[in-house]
């Protein structure tokens, strides 16, 4: 029996290392691979383990029926593959805990989702978080200065945002059926499936395993192979912290969970300010707490159904 003290526990874990995942993925992305050969690795390996520990536990269990595959299909292509996508793409180009605030406003969008698609009331709470994490990304961007944020970057982290909410709209449907690791499996399948078809294996520059790679922030001065940085990528940054969410989430409510992943942008600004010197200034940091306000707000309002 998973108490909520130790669900507690495995969201905290699974928030730091999703957040150091994206400072070791910004200095392999740094050193030539781009972010479609990224997600391709990534998704490929981490499928690799979970379908392995699936096959060997209970191999039935990853078999779906035919009304089950397009939501199969859907939560690969959206949660999945579009979500990994437009974060390293969001990462590359922003500071790495901008990226994930942006990214983190999908609680915003479901509220919205719910509200203008599904017809559903919604607490006034939402339309206060919205103005508030609006506001916030007023302070993250710097308008006054003419906009110190990336263009492109920003466009990646909003469409990350959206498909981070579909990940869990089509998630919360399907996860009444199937378990989340089957789901998982699924989803990492498909899409290593599709960026094996956009950039086939044999175009992958595989030099990447044997590039030396220089490691910043208390390393500096030290180098590292790239398959170390990458297996790292797979290991600790995809399977070790989606099994820690994934187990959390059986102890704890919706809401009480979407709090505490509220720590990884606030740790992933920790360790891109230890590690690779990215630095916000007090206008964008309180921008970034006010963002969080705005983001607890909506789900709030989400959780208020």
């Amino acid at each position: 029996m998973l108490t909520k003290h130790r669900a507690k526990i495995f969201l905290f874990f699974g928030a730091l290392t999703f957040a150091f995942n994206g400072v070791v993925a910004k200095v392999v992305l740094q050193n030539s691979l781009d972010a479609f050969h990224m997600v391709e690795i990534r998704a490929a390996g981490a499928f690799l383990v979970i379908f392995g520990v699936l096959f060997l536990r209970n191999k039935r269990a990853i078999l779906v029926t035919k009304p089950e595959l397009p939501g199969m299909i859907a939560f690969g292509l959206i949660g999945i593959a579009a979500v990994q996508f437009f974060y390293f793409i969001s990462i590359r180009l922003l500071d790495v805990s901008i990226g994930l605030l942006i990214e983190f406003t999908a609680p915003i969008w479901i509220a919205l989702w719910m509200r203008f698609v599904q017809k559903k009331h919604v607490s006034p709470l939402m339309w206060w978080g919205l103005a508030v994490s609006f506001g916030g990304m007023v302070l993250l961007a710097q308008v006054w200065k003419g906009l110190t944020l990336s263009g492109w970057g920003v466009i990646a982290a909003l469409l990350d945002a959206f498909a981070l909410a579909g990940y869990f709209l089509i998630g919360e449907k399907l996860g009444k059926a199937k378990a989340s690791d089957v789901m998982l499996a699924w989803g990492l399948g498909v899409t290593t499936l599709l960026f094996s078809i956009i950039k086939p294996w044999w175009s992958f520059p595989y030099s990447i395993f044997t590039q030396s790679m220089a490691l910043p922030g208390p390393l500096h001065g030290h180098n590292a192979p790239g398959w170390m940085l990458i297996l790292w990528v797979i290991l600790l940054g995809t399977v070790v912290p989606y099994f820690c969410v994934l187990t959390g989430l059986k102890g704890l409510n919706a809401s009480t969970a979407s709090v505490i992943g509220m720590l990884e942008p606030i740790f992933a600004g920790i360790f891109a300010w230890w590690w690779i010197n990215e630095r916000l200034s007090a206008a964008q940091l309180m921008g970034a707490a006010v963002v969080l306000v705005g983001i607890y707000l909506a789900d709030r309002a989400k959780n208020l159904l």
